[in-house]
């Protein structure tokens, strides 16, 4: 069993998991140092969502060690890692939308203070100046009265990060936050999310298909091919890497539209 660092904030050792006989993630490395944005970049299959499956709790690997800022997580179930300070969003925007967005921000800060509703005190009222502060931090103060299910999917990303928020996470992990948006779009909510990383001293890790975002946002790049580490480095490295360019910049470029 490897020995934890405890200057890192997230540190993956020799992670595997298969399916029948699919090896889906293959031996895994992967160290985070705080206040890193680190994109995990790799083809369709690599293993980068079943990678973030096994360290955010949602799935069980079969061997292998995960520390989060020195303390080993193994087997800790979701909630468990998000009072710890691991969070996560999913491909798919997962917010409550028959409630207000500003609503939506109450109930993750409830949900964080494990607090239930006071009969003294109006469930409108509580957080809402914490909900508000938030909003503002992703440009979402005007729409804070609109049902969050009416809102544009840019937007419903934005609050999907602001929950994620509520939560005062020291790692957060963005699971293709811009999957469905527009070019423009994909850039402004990453640039929104480093912009907030570099305030709060806050270590993210992402995966993006969007190739000129990731190495305009990214600071470190780890590479996935079948399941494995192919490269890892800083975006010069990764975009010269010979290995990378063969099995994954290169073909995109081939199929580029």
């Amino acid at each position: 069993m490897a020995d934890p660092d405890g200057s890192l904030v997230l540190q993956v050792v020799g992670l595997r998991k298969h399916f029948g006989g699919v090896q889906a993630v293959n031996g895994v490395d992967l160290a985070v140092a705080e206040g890193e944005l680190r994109a995990i970049i790799g083809p369709n299959g690599a293993g980068k969502t079943t990678l973030f499956n096994l360290i955010s709790g949602d799935l069980a690997y079969d061997s292998g060690q995960i520390y989060f800022r020195g303390e080993e997580i193994n087997g800790l179930p979701p909630p468990e890692l998000c009072r710890r300070g691991l969070a996560r969003t999913f491909q798919i925007t997962s917010i409550f939308r028959r409630l207000s967005t500003l609503e939506n921000v109450q109930t993750a800060l409830l949900t964080h203070h494990r607090r239930h509703h006071n009969l003294f005190r109006p469930a409108r009222r509580l957080y809402r100046d914490e909900a508000m502060v938030l909003l503002d931090r992703v440009g979402l103060v005007d729409q804070a009265p609109k049902p969050s299910g009416i809102l544009p999917h840019g937007d419903q990303r934005r609050l999907e990060l602001a929950l994620a928020l509520a939560s005062e996470p020291q790692l957060l992990m963005l699971d293709e936050p811009t999957a469905g948006m527009a070019p423009r779009e994909r850039h402004e909510i990453m640039a929104l999310a480093a912009g907030i990383a570099t305030d709060a001293r806050l270590t993210i890790v992402f995966t993006e298909h969007d190739m000129d975002v990731v190495f305009a946002v990214a600071r470190r790049i780890t590479v996935l091919h079948q399941g494995a580490v192919l490269a890892e480095g800083t975006p010069l490295e990764v975009r010269g890497h010979p290995e990378v360019q063969r099995v994954y910049l290169g073909q995109r470029r081939g199929t580029a539209r």
